[in-house]
């Protein structure tokens, strides 16, 4: 695999995300995205686990693949006792993020010091619970990124006594939008004080609706190179641009309204994470399942299921024998890929799954991008779920962020 520090092209990244030739407008705002998902994308990851794991209806015999991203899920899919999950992402920070929560898990004394450092993220004491526990455990090209130095002369590392939830290119771009929310006198923090779902829908509508109709912020949003910072690569952009006949600034403000409105504050660790930027201090401060106290000792004890490859989704399939796989986790990565990507990763799908696997992605907009872009000769072989269950996960999924769940089932066969 390599030290994950010397990858500073991220070829891998590109590849994926390259579709137009370099010196057009679109291949340009492709490589400027490339540049911006060099480093820490996803401190933390928005796609509800809750919501992948009624899906899937995973099993003890399973073994799955999904795309990494910041590890959240990664470690709550522990929580359904799948026999092995193995995580691949093209973004060495999110693998050194990745084996840095795998080894925390199996290596921290007790779920005080592990609630601490990542339900927490913002104590002194991390540091030397790092050096006393983690990094022994670690392989030297991880306890390298995390120990390197930055420009300011902090270690990478010392983001977990600083407040970890604020690094990364979604974290700064959070706190931007609150920097900027404050310049119009919106505290966006104010919503964490309402005491139920009607409060919540009133200071939405009362303070954080207007704020979309800013002349400066309706501008920015219309610039693509502005939503880098949520991961929103130009082909994804222009999918979100077309889902909502107010354009960009319309699909933003209607999923805004759906993570202010539509979940109690109290059971909605991404509400938190938007407008609080970490998760709450309290003892009954909502959290992803592989941070709950209930669930540590059951991802203490199965951490050792995660494996963590620095790999493309496609390239690691087609390293794996036929029938081997029972689940698929794409998150909104297709959104991204040519029909040529796209087929190449349903072929190999294909051939790993057993009958009777099930495949799950979301899509920033509704329609599917899937169906219609590959041959009918694979997509034939899989049976789309029943459109009532996905209209019901996309519209529980707790981070507010998609348009659309979509859910495939290998035929018996196939």
């Amino acid at each position: 695999m390599g030290s994950i520090t010397k990858t500073p092209k991220n070829v891998a990244v590109r590849g994926a995300v390259h579709r137009h030739e370099h010196m057009t407008k679109e291949g340009l705002l492709e490589r400027a995205f490339t540049f911006a998902f060099r480093g820490l994308v996803y401190p933390q990851i928005w796609e509800d686990p809750v919501i992948d794991m009624e899906a899937l209806q995973l099993q003890p015999d399973h073994h799955m693949v999904t795309i990494a991203s910041g590890g959240c899920n990664v470690f709550s899919y522990l929580t359904a006792n799948p026999a092995k999950i193995t995580a691949v992402d093209l973004n060495p920070a999110h693998i050194a993020l990745n084996n840095l929560k795998k080894q925390a898990a199996l290596n921290l004394p007790d779920y005080a010091s592990f609630h601490r450092f990542f339900g927490q993220a913002n104590k002194a004491e991390n540091v030397e619970a790092y050096r006393q526990h983690i990094a022994p455990h670690l392989d030297a090209p991880y306890r390298d990124y995390w120990e390197r130095r930055g420009l300011n002369g902090t270690r990478r590392i010392d983001a977990f006594k600083h407040g970890f939830y604020k690094y990364g290119l979604l974290g700064r771009l959070i706190g931007f939008v609150h920097w900027l929310a404050n310049r119009y006198g919106i505290d966006p923090r104010e919503i964490l004080a309402a005491k139920n779902i009607e409060e919540q829908r009133q200071i939405f509508e009362t303070r954080f609706a207007p704020f979309f109709e800013k002349k400066f912020l309706r501008w920015l949003v219309d610039q693509p190179a502005a939503l880098f910072g949520f991961g929103i690569p130009p082909a994804q952009y222009d999918l979100l641009k077309i889902d909502d006949q107010a354009g960009i600034t319309g699909a933003l403000r209607s999923r805004l309204k759906k993570l202010a409105c539509d979940f109690d504050l109290k059971d909605n660790f991404y509400a938190w994470q938007a407008f609080g930027r970490g998760y709450g201090e309290g003892p009954d401060a909502p959290l992803p399942p592989y941070l709950e106290a209930k669930n540590w000792d059951v991802v203490r004890e199965r951490a050792d299921r995660v494996e963590i490859r620095h790999t493309n989704y496609a390239d690691y399939l087609e390293t794996m024998p036929a029938q081997s796989l029972d689940r698929y986790i794409l998150l909104d990565a297709q959104d991204w890929m040519t029909d040529e990507q796209l087929t190449r990763i349903w072929g190999e799908i294909t051939r790993t799954a057993k009958p009777g696997a099930r495949v799950l992605y979301r899509t920033a907009a509704i329609p599917d991008v899937v169906k219609g872009h590959i041959p009918d000769e694979l997509m034939n072989q899989w049976e789309y779920e029943d459109q009532a269950k996905l209209d019901d996960w996309t519209r529980r999924d707790r981070s507010s962020v998609y348009g659309a769940t979509h859910v495939w089932t290998l035929k018996p066969h196939a």
